[in-house]
């Protein structure tokens, strides 16, 4: 079976949807607009629109231009977009692509090709041997903070610049870069591997002495492989898995090239002089135009190749073995070519940290410049200002950034082993409290809040509809239809149930009774499919299952089907409950059983395929008994209904049962005359071989035979809702987060879906957005969407791309009042862009959930991904931030781990910015006491010490914190309305902090230098030992709810404390220590910084208590 094996591949309609996108905007900008619009103005506070077509499409950007320019565009960042821009311009230069072309590719002659193509290896490597260590430094020192840290710990070299000992800036600094260090190697060793592995997989490779083993790596364009996978279906076909690459999990039915299918042995694949002309390498996994060529018969064999001659690389030989000439290595792959690498996630927590690390560094500048100033600018002030600086380095804590991630760790490990929510997997580690700030979701539909599991719920014949309560009463029909057909004598050339077609086709049209119109329906759906149905055999042995389908034993018990898509197999399932069983098929013919146990064999003359453009699939067949031969077609309402005969029922009932929630598909046939076929067979040959517009010129053929087809019935299939779908949406909505569903059902199905999901609850209107196709269409739909109010709004991905192109900044503004919003009919490409543009225009945080191969662009554009493990295969849940099993633990994960995190990472920040700033306000006091010398008040490990042992488990153990129980939390989802307006760490608290800093600060050090007696020391040991106890005291006030950890935390760091005492002999007098003086003065000085905190703290909870304590007293 010889067949294209393309090493290496692709993600689903990545390709498709930048072909249809590109195609928009150039039939858009070819419109000739009125411009009469003024009269209608559409403005949303903004200025007037002027009537020029160039100020429609330019609005949003230019005003964004005013705003910023010259050198104060500069100054905020311009400066980034131009050192970014020249890198881009240099990383361009460098790494020129060459351009891609078609080729001809000779049967297991890789020699003879005329280009040089890429290797056949696996590359995921971020880093090669030499770029590693640079690559990690440039990552971290891009931070403000680390970069900062890095001056300070330089300057320590400089002899005037020297303060205390070296290793109190660089072991912190050291610390932190190590770990990052490691981190980053484990994870390029890890990938390093994992790559090694895939490119020393063996493969056999077929050459003149035989089969030999290759390495994956050494596989190379012309090489002829051998893939194999146990039973074989059928000859000169097989079934192919490609839930790595599209995210669809049913098998695919791939063939063989005809003509190699003759050949007697395998070796004779070397004898034939034959070469595939194929297309260049490109994105889209969907489609494929080649060409095989036999070259030594007379006259030479052409014949067409298509997607369905290719296997693409990562997907898996499900049944069957093939023997394939490799077209595609490396980079030129499908998979390679769709790869997007996703960007890095910075968190809004960290983003808002890094400013006040800023508003910090701005402060200790000032300090500094007080400081010389008040000493009267005398000597070498410039070298005291720099020594200021470095004393009040303190203010911005190196322990921020290993604190806070060390908490992310902690969040991560929280989840994964929260009980309630099992199998959720952290995968972006950084980003848990981004959980906690959403306002907007954007959720996928099938598989995410349906579980894309299909059951048949209706037939409808016009005059005449089935639901499940009557489908016994089709069954006797066909039982009584099909045992009609066996009693008549088979001599005539037709049966009872199916009357003569020449009689039927000349004479005049004879209205069918019931029964017949049943059994055609019935039939028609049980033969126009892509389904294959599969007999696992149970004793295992090849041998056994060949022979027992060699004796056509097609036992119910053990089969099962095998479709691209799930409707597919609901349908065929169906047509077996009624009666009517598919049990076999292959290339060129399928086999039905009737009720009473008889087989109609039919033969396959032509089959086309669904696609998302043609929204159809037809099939003709040939009956063996009676050689008739008819075409079967079955699709979407709206690419049916011109085809079919006119009818007055169609669009009404599709209406109906899209308002139930079902998916529905309407049948026809037609019958042809041998005649007619043979023309058209012959017209449609001579189209798949053409090289230029094959696709066209293909459809035309076949758009030939698709008219006045006969409407046989329409079909009704329920996906039914996840678990807990409707309450979770409900306490999302409570939550006050928007939620978006974008999918790419149709209209009818994604509004009753909508419905039945409570997405829209039962009393709110629903504004269906007409489809539009120019921007005075566009003006004045948006003009009728205004006026109403409190309105779900339903629109489709064609007109949404028109409103964006003439009014994305007025339709976002629109669209963000409504409580829920469905875009129906959208690419991978659009749900991406619709996070993008929530990104730009709302400043919020979004989040995208979903569980198929088409939603991974969303999830790696929004601020947090959330995948799903489906139906749909793993690669959603592979690329998504937060992995979950079911849609219902959204809920939990948002309301009671988001919140904690959150907070959590708020008062963990900001109190260990308090620990730098309170020590930076003793240093600044005792450097204005001592005629402002540039001297430290506390040196070597006594600093080392305060950020680390003595207080850094207390400070660490907020981590385990709690404002609100898990249960209030998800009873009363309003609370986490406050979290999105982000007050638990904004400039208001953190002034109040630098406020306590500054009391406390000023309190120790003033009281410590009043009451010490004689020794300069006993300054140093008062002060010390209250600013560790003021220090632990605080984070006894800050707890809102006690865990066991955090009481032997605060222990711990005190019994370390004191036990250190006896050994630091060289900063404290240890006869002094141990005296009552130290004692009490220490005691009194902690009382005076912390007593009052405490009153204010006892008199906010009593008179203005915050809504969460409400709720807990």
């Amino acid at each position: 079976a010889l067949k294209k094996n393309k090493k290496n591949t692709a993600y689903s309609e990545g390709g498709d949807a930048m072909h249809r996108m590109s195609y928009c905007s150039f039939r858009y900008s070819l419109e000739d607009e009125p411009s009469n619009l003024d009269e209608m103005p559409l403005m949303m506070s903004e200025e007037g629109f002027e009537n020029d077509e160039s100020d429609y499409q330019t609005l949003p950007r230019a005003r964004v231009n005013q705003r910023q320019s010259g050198l104060a565009w500069f100054l905020l960042g311009g400066w980034k977009v131009l050192c970014g821009s020249c890198c881009d311009c240099l990383a361009h230069i460098c790494r020129r692509k060459k351009e891609l072309k078609a080729r001809t590719v000779w049967l297991g002659c890789p020699e003879k090709c005329e280009e040089k193509y890429p290797k056949n290896a696996i590359k995921n490597q971020k880093y090669n041997i030499i770029t590693f260590v640079p690559g990690v430094l440039y990552q971290q020192f891009k931070f403000f903070l680390n970069l900062y840290f890095l001056v300070v710990a330089c300057s320590q070299f400089v002899p005037s610049l020297k303060i205390g000992y070296l290793y109190t800036y660089w072991a912190p600094l050291g610390f932190v870069l190590a770990v990052t260090m490691v981190r980053e190697a484990v994870d390029e060793v890890r990938r390093y591997q994992r790559d090694k592995e895939m490119n020393s997989q063996l493969y056999s490779k077929l050459t003149v002495r035989g089969k030999i083993q290759v390495k994956s790596s050494d596989i190379q364009v012309g090489d002829l492989i051998i893939v194999e996978k146990s039973f074989c279906v059928f000859p000169g076909s097989c079934f192919i898995r490609t839930d790595q690459l599209d995210g669809e999990t049913d098998w695919k039915l791939k063939v063989a090239v005809g003509c190699t299918q003759r050949l007697p042995a395998v070796g004779d694949l070397f004898s034939i002089s034959a070469y595939v002309y194929a297309q260049k390498p490109q994105l889209d996994i969907h489609s494929f135009e080649g060409n095989f060529t036999r070259e030594d018969t007379d006259p030479q064999i052409h014949e067409s190749l298509s997607i369905e001659n290719t296997l693409w690389a990562s997907t898996v030989v499900a049944s069957g073995t093939v023997i394939g000439v490799v077209i595609y290595t490396g980079k030129e792959t499908r998979s390679v070519l769709n790869t997007s690498y996703a960007k890095n996630k910075v968190g809004l927590l960290d983003l808002e940290l890094n400013r006040l690390t800023k508003a910090l560094f701005l402060a200790q500048v000032v300090l500094s410049v007080v400081m010389v100033a008040l000493q009267g600018f005398v000597g070498p002030w410039f070298r005291n200002l720099f020594r200021f600086v470095v004393l009040f380095s303190y203010i911005i804590p190196i322990s921020l950034r290993v604190n806070l991630d060390m908490g992310k760790s902690a969040y991560g490990w929280m989840i994964m082993k929260d009980e309630n929510i099992p199998g959720t997997v952290v995968r972006t580690s950084t980003i848990p409290e981004e959980l906690g700030r959403l306002v907007y979701l954007l959720t996928d539909k099938t598989g995410t809040l349906t579980q894309n599991e299909m059951i048949f719920k209706r037939l409808h014949l016009g005059t005449v509809s089935y639901g499940t309560d009557t489908m016994d009463e089709i069954q006797s029909h066909i039982v009584q239809s099909y045992a009609q057909a066996t009693s008549q004598p088979s001599s005539g050339s037709a049966t009872g149930a199916t009357p003569s077609r020449k009689t039927q086709a000349s004479g005049p049209k004879v209205r069918k009774s019931v029964s017949s119109r049943i059994h055609e329906a019935v039939k028609a759906i049980a033969l126009c499919h892509n389904v294959t149905p599969v007999y696992e055999s149970h004793a295992g042995v090849n041998g056994e299952t060949e022979s027992a389908e060699a004796d056509q034993d097609f036992s119910d018990d053990n089969r099962t089907y095998q479709a691209s898509s799930p409707d597919e197999v609901a349908l065929v399932r169906w047509t077996e409950s009624v009666g009517l069983t598919l049990v076999n098929r292959d290339l060129t013919s399928l086999q039905l059983k009737t009720p009473s146990g008889q087989i109609l064999s039919f033969y396959i003359l032509q089959i086309f395929p669904f696609t998302s453009e043609s929204k159809r699939m037809g099939i003709i067949v040939r009956e063996e008994s009676t050689g008739d031969i008819t075409f079967y077609m079955k699709g979407a309402d709206v690419a049916m209904a011109s085809i079919v005969q006119y009818n007055d029922w169609l669009e009404e009932e599709c209406g109906n049962m899209a308002r139930e929630g079902l998916r529905t598909l309407v049948v026809a046939k037609k019958c042809l005359s041998e005649e007619q076929y043979q023309d058209f067979e012959n017209r449609y040959n001579q189209a798949k071989l053409s090289i230029h517009d094959r696709t066209l010129k293909v459809a035309a053929v076949v758009e030939s035979l698709e008219r006045e087809m006969e409407l046989l019935c329409l079909t009704g299939v329920e996906d039914q809702l996840q678990a807990d779908v409707r309450p979770t949406l409900e306490l999302l909505r409570n939550a006050g987060i928007k939620i978006w569903m974008l999918t790419g059902d149709k209209l009818e199905t994604a509004t009753c879906i909508a419905k039945s999901s409570h997405l829209v609850s039962r009393n709110q209107d629903i504004h269906v957005f007409r489809p539009v196709s120019n921007r005075g269409e566009a003006h004045l739909e948006l003009n009728a969407f205004r006026r109403k109010h409190d309105c779900a709004l339903v629109i489709s991905g064609d007109s949404l791309e028109v409103c964006l192109r003439y009014y994305e900044h007025e339709f976002v503004e629109l669209a963000c009042q409504c409580p829920a919003v469905v875009c129906c009919r959208c690419s991978p490409t659009q749900k991406a862009q619709i996070v993008r543009l929530l990104q730009q225009h709302t400043a919020n945080r979004t989040c995208a959930i979903g569980d198929g191969g088409n939603d991974v662009s969303m999830i790696q554009a929004a601020d947090c991904g959330i995948g799903i493990e489906g139906k749909e295969g793993k690669q959603a849940s592979l690329a998504a931030d937060f992995s979950i099993t079911q849609f219902k633990h959204i809920g939990r994960l948002l309301m009671v781990h988001g919140r904690n995190s959150y907070k959590r990472s708020a008062a963990l920040g900001q109190f260990v910015m308090h620990r730098g700033m309170i020590i930076s306000t003793m240093q600044a006091v005792f450097s204005s006491v001592f005629y402002f010398a540039s001297v430290p008040l506390y040196q070597g490990f006594l600093m080392v010490g305060y950020a680390t042992i003595y207080t850094m488990f207390p400070v660490f153990s907020l981590v385990l914190d709690q404002d609100v129980k898990p249960e209030m939390a998800l009873l009363y989802p309003e609370l986490y309305k406050d979290l999105t307006k982000g007050r638990s760490l904004s400039f208001k608290t953190f002034l109040i902090w630098v406020l306590i800093s500054v009391y406390q600060g000023g309190i120790l050090m003033y009281s410590a230098l009043v009451l010490f007696e004689s020794e300069f020391v006993h300054v140093v040991a008062i002060s010390f030992t209250a600013l560790i106890l003021t220090e632990l005291l605080m984070v006894a006030l800050t707890i809102r709810t006690w865990h066991w950890l955090m009481v032997v935390a605060e222990f711990f760091s005190l019994g370390c404390y004191l036990a250190s005492l006896a050994f630091l002999n060289e900063y404290f007098d240890s006869s002094f220590i141990t005296t009552w003086p130290f004692l009490w003065k220490v005691s009194a000085i902690t009382l005076v910084s912390c007593l009052p905190l405490y009153i204010i703290k006892y008199l906010k909870r009593k008179f203005s208590p915050p809504s969460y304590s409400k709720l807990s007293s």
